[in-house]
């Protein structure tokens, strides 16, 4: 059990919940599912202090869109099953329960902090992602030998209190998972040649990521194009794939630059998915004559991969669509510069 002082210094969540039978609830909503939302939204930091309780109104609204901008999700303001989904696992508080592989992986804000308190000690727990699977597991087992403890991958009160111990007696600002994926990409071989490339399709711009796959077998590497709407089906594919990264193209209408999105939450970031990122923005935006960027976010086909992965959004569509063959070749050529050696 933890102490008071090393409690979250936020307010723990409400313990009654309304079950949430119908998504997504939205600015209009009304009943007992909204006022569990917004004891969720309190807990958190991001007060309605606007709206009747079980009302959602332009506070609600824009206590959830500062919740999603703070969780890296697309900002509408909306509740839907994904953003309810992160809402529930931010209230997660390590020790409140025993963390083990299970299925479904369990998720939330106390996995996270033990990958980060396991990483800032120097076991690795792969990305700091907040879902326990078998590196984290892993990274558990080492813990446990090193400290003296029965190593059953099992995070129970024992080792969290052991892991608290030495977090406080050994502190460390460097993530040993975070050095581990800079130097991976560091020390690669310099050229797309035989990598395993997952290009990402969900919808939309086939002839884009079959003309980029096409560029990518021409310069010997093995690209793969993975199909679906679903991001979480899209990242399984591509972890099932053993894919060195993963390339997901997606049409923006409304846009008109480039923008490659890399893991990032408030604990940690992919230090080779941002790298990625701005080399697939900058060769991307270049052949589209168009601005690009970059920015950090925890969608599920960035989160759910255990490899680099962007998602390159873009448009408009007459310009994708008459620049295939430059696109094609700035994925490439984005490639080729994400595994150059560097200094």
């Amino acid at each position: 059990m933890r102490s008071p002082r090393e409690r979250s210094s936020r307010s723990s969540p409400p313990t009654c919940r309304h079950a949430l039978t119908v998504l997504p609830l939205a600015e209009g909503s009304t009943g007992p599912a909204i006022t569990d939302v917004q004891e969720r939204l309190a807990a958190l930091g991001h007060v309605v202090d606007g709206d009747t309780p079980g009302v959602f109104g332009p506070s609600t609204k824009a206590a959830v869109e500062a919740f999603q901008r703070r969780r890296g999700l697309r900002i509408d303001g909306i509740v839907g099953s994904l953003t309810w989904d992160r809402l529930v696992e931010a209230g997660r508080v390590l020790g409140d329960r025993v963390l083990l592989m299970a299925t479904p992986m369990p998720r939330g804000d106390d996995v996270a902090e033990l990958q980060e308190r396991l990483a800032a000690l120097g076991f690795d727990p792969g990305r700091v992602d907040g879902i326990f699977g078998e590196a984290t597991r892993a990274a558990v087992v080492s813990f446990q030998r090193d400290a003296g403890l029965v190593d059953d991958g099992i995070a129970g009160p024992a080792t969290l209190l052991e892991v608290r111990r030495l977090a406080v007696r050994y502190p460390r600002s460097t993530l040993v998972n975070e050095v581990k994926e800079r130097s991976g990409v560091r020390f690669s071989p310099g050229a797309v040649a035989g990598m395993t490339v997952a290009i990402g399709q969900a919808g939309g711009l086939e002839v884009v990521v079959e003309a980029t796959a096409r560029a990518l077998r021409l310069r010997g590497a093995h690209a793969i194009v993975v199909r679906d709407v679903d991001e979480s089906a899209l990242a399984a594919t591509a972890n099932a794939a053993g894919a060195a990264c993963l390339v997901v193209l997606r049409l923006d209408p409304g846009t008109s630059r480039s923008t490659a999105l890399y893991f990032a939450s408030e604990r940690s970031q992919s230090p080779a998915g941002m790298l990625l990122a701005q080399h697939v923005a900058e060769a991307t935006g270049k052949a589209l004559a168009l601005d690009h960027a970059v920015a950090g976010m925890t969608l599920p086909v960035l989160r759910e991969t255990q490899m680099p992965a962007v998602v390159v959004e873009f448009g408009p569509l007459d310009r994708v669509v008459e620049r295939t063959a430059q696109l094609a070749a700035a994925v490439v050529e984005a490639l080729e510069g994400w595994t150059a050696p560097r200094a």
